[in-house]
Order: structure tokens, then C-alpha cells, then sequence
């Protein structure tokens, strides 16, 4: 394994304002000007410090709610930090809300199209790429079919081929495994072995112990928005049984 930091998170905090009073009609808005808004604090990551390592598989658990999935967002750029720095140094695809940026009106072959633009691939690249996307996907079948008649895990199985396809350094994957039979979660598998082979750094949160314990080479284990510890697999799947066991 490679000893250069491929992502650092420096005293990173997250918090979102949860406004106690909803204004949904124009006169509410009006009469919002004259009088104090209350807003709730939800502190959802709370100075957190890292440091990942390239070609590292790293996961990590916790209860839900407990800021794996914002962690996953702030390294992708999707939220910016309230506070603290995020440093990446290399190319991400995120394997998060599969799907969002497709097209119901358009067929799965221009959004394979549209969604490979997004994540960084330009067309000649789609091209060479296409029909191992459409293979991994197994959907080829359905290739010309509307986005709109596809099932949501049909969607989410089209959107993970596309975006394991794209160049990228580091793969962030939100429990994404869920979406498919056992013979595409097998593909997956693979996949994950081929990426750790390439040296790619893959972030992974899940909640399935089994997977988490036979490919990560470390585990983080979160809980209300605290990192709790970060050690081998072992050490932090038996902390994270022992606390939901309290319970």
C-alpha cells in the first residue's frame, strides 16, 4: 500500500439549521421579516480528523444517523465543511443516490450517455467504454427502453455500472450493494478486488458486518457525528457489537 495521503479531513465539522417554523405561503414569508426566526442546530459531523491513504479500503459503520453518509458527501464535494478543511487529492466517483441526474423521458443508452458526462467521461471515452457498462449492468435487453420504466433497483444497477466505469481515484460507495440480486452483488465483489488490485482507494459505508470485515483494511466507526476509533476491522466491528448490544 501506498504511505501518500490521498484524502485528509482537518478538524472537519458539519452542521445543518433546522428552521423551527416552515413558511410554504407568501403572506408567512411576509410576516417572517418582522419576527425572529428559531433555527435548530444539528451537528451532524463534529471535529472529525482523518487521514486516508492511497489504495486503502476503508469502511465505515455506526448506527443510522450517526453522519457516515455526510462524511461520504463532504469527500465528494457535495457539502462544503462548516468548519475545518477537506483535502483530496485525486479524481472521485460517487456511488451515491444512484441514479439522481437520469433522465425518465430519455432511453438508458443516452443516459448512459448523460450520467457518463457527469461523473468526467467524455464520449470517446463512453465509447470505448459502453459495452461493459451494458454487460455489468446486465440490463442490455432494456438498453432502449425510457428511464421511466425502469424499477428503481434497475436504475441504481445502470448508474453503479456507469459510475464503476469512470476514471476515478477513489470510490465512495453508500451502501449501493443493496440494489441487486446475488449475482450482480457477486460482480460487485469482484469489482472491489479488481479496484483494490489497481490501487484505487475505496471508501465504503455499510451496515452488512460480513463485507466490511472481509475487505476493509481499516474500520471507522461513527456515532452521533463523533469518530469513535479507526483501527483494524476486528477491533472496531467488536466495539460497534458491544455498544449496540448495550442498547
Amino acid at each position: 500500500m501506498n504511505d501518500k495521503k490521498i484524502i485528509e479531513l482537518k478538524n472537519v465539522s458539519k452542521v445543518f439549521r433546522l428552521p423551527h417554523e416552515r413558511q410554504t405561503t407568501f403572506k408567512e414569508r411576509l410576516f417572517s421579516f418582522y419576527k425572529k426566526n428559531f433555527c435548530e442546530e444539528l451537528w451532524a459531523l463534529n471535529s472529525i480528523n482523518l487521514s486516508i491513504n492511497k489504495g486503502e479500503f476503508i469502511s465505515f459503520i455506526g448506527p443510522n444517523g450517526s453522519g457516515k453518509t455526510t462524511l461520504l458527501r463532504l469527500i465528494s464535494k457535495v457539502y462544503l465543511p462548516s468548519d475545518g478543511k477537506v483535502i483530496v487529492n485525486g479524481a472521485t466517483a460517487p456511488f451515491l443516490e444512484l441514479g439522481i441526474g437520469f433522465q425518465p423521458e430519455l432511453s438508458a443508452r443516452d443516459n448512459i450517455y448523460l450520467y457518463g458526462a457527469t461523473l468526467g467521461l467524455a464520449r470517446k471515452g463512453i465509447n470505448e467504454r459502453f459495452e461493459d457498462i451494458l454487460h455489468f449492468s446486465g440490463l442490455a435487453r432494456y438498453i432502449d427502453q425510457k428511464i421511466k420504466n425502469f424499477s428503481s433497483g434497475m436504475e441504481a444497477r445502470l448508474a453503479f455500472s456507469i459510475a464503476a466505469h469512470a476514471d476515478a481515484d477513489i470510490l465512495l460507495v453508500d451502501e449501493v450493494l443493496a440494489v441487486g440480486d446475488i449475482e450482480f452483488q457477486e460482480k460487485c465483489f469482484d469489482l472491489f478486488k479488481k479496484f483494490k488490485e489497481q490501487g484505487k482507494t475505496i471508501i465504503f459505508v455499510s451496515h452488512d458486518l460480513d463485507i466490511v470485515r472481509e475487505f476493509s483494511d481499516r474500520v471507522g466507526l461513527i456515532k452521533n457525528g463523533v469518530l469513535e476509533g479507526i483501527d483494524r476491522p476486528r477491533e472496531i466491528i467488536s466495539k460497534y457489537v458491544k455498544i449496540t448490544s448495550a442498547c
